[in-house]
């Protein structure tokens, strides 16, 4: 077994970091995590992102159907586009749709947002439909890590509008399970916490893998875990009070 021990900075940089209206980005995003993701074209995203995102859309046989739209922004972009949102379209519209500065998932490189490419996109709205090539890219997500992040059933506890057009990575299983269970990020980040660390483990079968899924939480400044030799695993922190771990084992 090996020792890692996790700061408190931890908590607030990962994959599965909650980020809303209540728990606001804490860590700037180091920009050499971040590519364009087309030469001809401004929309940037998280480095391991871009290149699954981009197996996803190999694998569904997409071409030029989807287009990209917007992906990682500054803090100074999202203040922009949320002055000329209110400016344009009011206060009303601007608070459904568009996310307070500081406290968008755009500003973690994690979140993308896609249209069909009609050639007339709506920037804060764009066209997603459900069907056709559309519709197999979203069933296909989860299982490349991808979550449609702001669904219509769930608008009370997102805090969001309906985006069927915004997808935001937390890696596989978190995908799967989140969509499996009809759940949005904020009710994922509390469900896990059943499954403490050197207790339980919530536990996912993928081919000849166990993948154990636990929560720490945050106590310390320092706080010790331990791992076990050659077993792959993912720490991320949840952006709220602690941390989970993601343990692949043969």
């Amino acid at each position: 077994m090996k020792k890692l021990c996790l700061d408190r900075n931890q908590v607030f940089s990962g994959e599965l970091i909650l980020v809303n209206k209540d728990n606001p980005i804490r860590e700037i995003i180091p920009y050499e995590n971040i590519c364009q993701i087309d030469k001809d074209i401004k929309v940037y995203l998280n480095k391991n992102v871009d290149y699954i995102l981009k197996e996803l859309l190999f694998e569904i046989g997409s071409t030029d159907e989807i287009a990209y739209v917007s992906g990682y922004r500054t803090l100074e972009e999202q203040i922009e586009i949320y002055n000329n949102s209110l400016n344009e379209n009011g206060e009303d519209f601007t608070n459904k749709y568009v996310a307070l500065p500081g406290h968008s998932e755009h500003q973690t490189g994690f979140a993308i947002d896609l249209a069909k490419n009609n050639g007339d996109i709506d920037f804060i709205r764009p066209d997603f439909p459900n069907e056709g090539i559309y519709k197999e890219f979203r069933e296909k997500a989860p299982a490349f890590g991808f979550i449609e992040r702001y669904i219509k059933e769930k608008e009370r506890v997102t805090g969001i509008s309906a985006e069927p057009w915004h997808f935001r990575y937390v890696g596989f299983p978190h995908s799967k399970i989140i969509t499996d269970k009809n759940m949005v990020l904020e009710e994922y980040i509390e469900f896990i916490k059943d499954f403490k660390y050197g207790k339980k483990s919530l536990i996912v079968k993928d081919k000849n893998l166990n993948i154990e899924i636990s929560y720490i939480c945050f106590e310390s400044e320092k706080n010790l875990i331990s791992i076990p030799d050659n077993s792959p695993y993912v720490i991320s922190g949840n952006n709220v009070d602690g941390y989970i771990l993601t343990l692949w084992r043969s």
